[in-house]
């Protein structure tokens, strides 16, 4: 089956921005993420569909190549693991084969990156934290101390006589290539390392601190430098990005350095006005309700939301009222009620969107029956 367009997975625009992108992102992932979508084939593919869309635009150079090549520049072929190509690597590798140079020589220069998801708590998210998170990476033998040799000794490729390059004829070019027999190292070995077979490469897990800062979202990474695969000998190991992905909150909701949150209140305060107490996530704080308060009126705490990951700008807390009708009534409260729907005769003084809504739907009826 054809994969569909990234952005068209994401719900934007071709020429939509990062701010975009990772708002698209956010409200999919928390969508259909399976932790609220216990056992959910489908949600599941549209979870992995969303990230692996966000994984591409998400990185200029691999937006570029897409936005040139659609998927085909990211197919089996052109790059590396998991599917997504450097776009650098690609032509990189190109030049490299035909003129004998190129950015990465023979050998690659550094091991592969990684990345990995983090579940974070709107807390942990806004207030930054320490997480202990195991990695499963390639990392040198340490028995062979990653040459690959059960005795640590190395000889000069009988190939490519330590060049780590050769010339192959493919038509009527003559073509620099890397050596096949030691990969582009120009070295060889007389003896396997038995615990990594000559690779000179393991497959271990490790456990990692890394420290979240206070104020990131969903999609935000953090680099670890040279925690990811290990390289060639000789070459660096790749880095680690560690990607946030923020969990659903029970009271809050967040848009960009903005919190949002409901905050239910009896009818009768709501006509009558008085004082509500709101949780914060530093400790509560108090609104003033005017009287005659209607449902979705908004109050703005200034200073209350998510401080900025990127700067000192500091959101602001966004507490949307709602009327809530009283339940399980006892019979005086609801002799009380009648006495008070009694006093109201036609209600146009006391209910003006009511009215106004009326009004509109006689309208409407008028129109449809002339």
């Amino acid at each position: 089956m054809s994969k569909r367009d990234y952005y068209e997975v994401l719900g934007v625009e071709k020429s939509a921005s990062e701010d975009d992108l990772k708002k698209a992102y956010r409200r999919l992932a928390m969508k259909h993420h399976p932790d609220r979508n216990d056992g959910d084939k489908e949600a599941e593919v549209k979870f992995k569909e969303a990230k692996e869309a966000w994984e591409v635009l998400s990185d200029p150079a691999k937006r570029r190549a897409y936005d040139q090549h659609g998927h085909a520049a990211f197919e089996q072929g052109m790059g590396g693991g998991g599917g997504y190509a450097d776009v650098g690597d690609i032509f990189g590798d190109i030049f490299s084969d035909l003129f004998g140079g190129g950015r990465r020589g023979g050998a690659a220069r550094r091991g592969a990156d990684m990345r990995i998801v983090v579940e974070l708590d709107l807390e942990e998210a806004v207030f930054g934290v320490a997480k202990q998170i195991d990695v499963p990476a390639v990392a040198n033998c340490d028995d062979c101390d990653g040459t690959g040799s059960q005795d640590r000794k190395t000889s000069t490729c009988s190939m490519c006589r330590g060049r780590g390059r050769v010339v192959a004829q493919r038509g009527i070019f003559h073509v620099e290539q890397a050596c096949p027999t030691c990969n582009g190292s120009g070295k060889q070995i007389e003896k396997a390392c038995k615990s990594c077979r000559g690779h000179g490469r393991v497959q271990k897990e490790k456990t990692l601190s890394v420290k979240i800062p206070a104020g990131v979202d969903t999609g935000d990474r953090v680099r670890l430098a040279g925690e990811g695969h290990a390289g060639p000998p000789g070459t660096p190991n790749g880095d680690l990005f560690v990607e946030m992905m923020v969990r659903e909150h029970k009271i809050f909701s967040r848009e960009g350095n903005d919190l949002y949150c409901e905050v239910p209140i009896r009818f009768s305060l709501a006509a009558l006005g008085g004082d509500v107490v709101i949780p914060t996530l530093d400790g509560d704080a108090r609104i003033k309700v005017p009287a005659e308060t209607q449902t979705g009126k908004l109050f703005r705490l200034r200073g209350k939301g998510v401080k900025s990951v990127r700067g000192h700008e500091q959101g602001d807390l966004m507490c949307r009222v709602v009327v809530e009708t009283p339940v399980r009534l006892s019979k005086r409260q609801r002799e009380l009620l009648e006495e008070f729907e009694a006093t109201f005769d036609d209600g146009k003084d006391h209910m003006p969107r009511q009215t106004s809504w009326l009004d509109g739907v006689k309208s409407f009826w008028d129109k449809m029956t002339s």
